[in-house]
């Protein structure tokens, strides 16, 4: 997997200050996409063990309340396999903060059993994400008054309650209207 950003104090994606990596590698090719060059499978640098610890390093501050992860496209099956590592390390290490996660695809259907871009690790990387914010990016449906999304289809997901009722559950942790 290549990596097109990493950001240690980023405010914008998720709640509170947070680590965010921009994976690379994306089918969807949203129009009016704000990463466009991150579609590209080899944009960006190789995320190796010590890009890894990097981001493991930059969480480890009193101020910094999660990761998040975006692109490109982490759902992407490869993308999925080389993050599956470090979602794992990251509980690990810091069970008390949150890892958020942005996707073109739906959780319902996508990312479900038999879903386009469901495989082998996807069950255990969605149990390892609390907020996934699901659906292609829209041009016609942007709205900039919206937190912690570009447009109105995208769902702000609660995962944990989710998989506990096999139904979505929008996340309820504050005011995203």
């Amino acid at each position: 997997m290549f990596y097109a950003n990493i950001k240690k104090h980023d405010v914008a994606n998720g709640v509170g200050v947070r680590v965010s990596l921009f994976v690379s590698g994306c089918t969807h090719r949203c129009k009016g996409c704000f990463n466009a060059e991150a579609w590209d499978f080899s944009y960006g640098s190789p995320f190796t063990k010590q890009t890894e610890e990097e981001i493991l390093l930059a969480l480890d501050h009193e101020y910094i309340a999660g990761l998040s992860l975006l692109g490109g496209e982490p759902f992407e099956p490869c993308n999925q396999r080389a993050l599956l590592p470090l979602l794992r390390e990251f509980r690990s290490r810091y069970p008390q903060k949150d890892v958020w996660c942005y996707t073109g695809y739906t959780m319902d259907a996508d990312l479900a059993a038999g879903g386009k871009a469901h495989c082998e690790a996807t069950d255990e990387m969605l149990s390892l994400i609390d907020v996934l914010v699901d659906g292609e990016f829209v041009e016609a449906l942007k709205d900039l008054k919206l937190k912690f999304r570009g447009s109105s289809n995208q769902r702000i997901i609660d995962v944990p309650a989710t998989l506990r009722t096999g139904e979505v559950r929008l996340w309820r942790g504050g005011e995203y209207r």
